[in-house]
């Protein structure tokens, strides 16, 4: 199977050849008739599968026809939940318009608003954008969506993970009821299909990976460690490895800060990235690593899907996640697109919770390898593989006021309802 033979035109299989794919994925395979056919697409797929093209391609061919757009419209909206997430989308639409005439842009925040509403004055075919700037722009009278004929809602298990769902809700309601919609997500987790049915109507359901699992293509290891040796151990695995183009993963911002501090003043060039740091500190630190500047870039989750390192050879927890399946996301950063990849993971006893949630998710128990001089002196214990079904957390429900209570009054106020209903005791008087 070749794109020619998914009836894609001759500009867009020329650019695709030229960036070297021959063969569409599954993802690519399914998805690109379908919504060549106009129709509405609801897919499952791990990242690192073409997720992207799948998309994309088709909605170029389905733009060439009909009017362009008007001052401030645009025709295709592409909602992303990250900053990194959406450069990415944007540079890979400039390569598939290589030979088209198709306009875009993409907008996010973090960075100045007016050159953005600049580019959107006269109109785009194709918009990429983070919600809560796109939220700013309509405000501002930037943008408007009487053109729209195609939106996607890409990540959209990672866009409801971080809180998003009040925006994009706000958002559908500003487009018109007349589109074509496509949902991408990693998952078809029940947050996501609750979402999907006020999104997609009568969709074409594709599911590459039902659910969430680790690549075959990489290659895992954990290294137990003290927490108080993490940092030196990395610096050592590092320099006896030779490690070039690292990604490091914590936990939280400041993790990353002092992470990235330490390792420069052993030698080791590295850079924080996470969400504190402007755009333009992010996008510099990315392309610090691709380029061999830095060796490593610690980054925090918000960047787990956003980031794409062409043969990215290394990935490191250096702090476990909490949730289990952001272990996967992480990983997926290595051994993609059928590279090789290796994830190593730095478990401390206290990590062990987080351990056995991962190992029950990718159904597999990690093979661990101690290092000399860096034995822990608190142990992590030895997991057992829980092979019980993954149960969705079931939602709490409201809890009830008791049915007798009556709310006291505040001192200097009015009685309560209760004393007030009580007839006044009579003053006794004396005999």
């Amino acid at each position: 199977m070749t794109f020619a033979s998914l009836k894609l035109n001759k500009n867009l299989t020329r650019a695709v050849s030229e960036l070297g794919f021959e063969k569409p994925s599954p993802i690519q395979a399914q998805a690109i008739p379908a919504v060549l056919e106009g129709k509405d697409v609801m897919a499952a797929a791990q990242t690192g599968t073409g997720k992207t093209a799948a998309f994309m391609l088709p909605l170029l061919q389905r733009l060439e026809d009909g009017k362009k757009p008007g001052n401030n419209q645009v025709r295709a909206l592409i909602l992303t939940p990250t900053r990194e997430l959406a450069d990415q989308i944007n540079q890979n639409t400039e390569q598939y318009t290589k030979y088209t005439n198709h306009t875009h842009c993409v907008v996010y925040g973090g960075v100045s608003i007016n050159p953005q509403m600049r580019r959107l004055t006269k109109g785009q075919d194709v918009l990429v954008a983070t919600p809560g700037r796109l939220l700013d722009l309509f405000s501002k009278n930037a943008v408007s969506f009487k053109q729209l004929e195609v939106v996607v809602l890409d990540e959209a298990d990672r866009m409801l993970d971080m809180g998003f769902i009040h925006d994009i809700r706000k958002i559908l309601a500003l487009l018109p009821a007349k589109r074509q919609s496509l949902l991408f997500s990693a998952t078809f987790a029940d947050k996501v299909k609750q979402l999907a049915r006020t999104f997609v109507r009568e969709p074409v359901e594709i599911t590459i990976s039902p659910k969430v699992t680790t690549a075959t293509s990489v290659e895992q290891w954990i290294h137990p460690v003290d927490k108080k040796k993490k940092s030196a151990l990395l610096a050592h695995l590092i320099k006896k490895e030779n490690w070039f183009q690292l990604l490091v993963f914590v936990r939280t911002k400041h993790g990353a800060n002092r992470l990235a501090n330490s390792l420069s003043k052993k030698g080791i060039e590295s850079l924080a990235i996470h969400g504190n740091k402007s755009q333009a500190a992010r996008m510099k630190a990315l392309a610090a690593l691709k380029a061999g500047k830095i060796q490593v870039l610690v980054a925090t989750d918000i960047a787990a899907r956003g980031i794409d390192i062409e043969e990215l050879p290394v990935v490191v927890n250096y702090d476990l996640p909490h949730v289990a399946e952001d272990y996967v996301h992480r990983i997926g950063r290595t051994g993609r697109a059928q590279a090789k990849g290796v994830a190593f993971s730095l478990v401390c006893a206290d990590e062990f919770k987080e351990l056995c949630a991962i190992e029950r998710w990718i159904k597999k128990l990690l093979p661990r390898e101690l290092v000399e001089g860096f034995v822990p002196t608190h142990k992590v214990p030895l997991s057992k593989l829980d092979t019980r079904p993954l149960q969705p957390k079931k939602p709490k429900k409201p809890r009830k006021p008791k049915a007798n209570y009556e709310p006291r009054a505040k001192k200097g106020g009015n009685m309560s309802p209760r004393r007030a209903n009580k007839p006044r005791a009579k003053p006794k008087t004396r005999s």
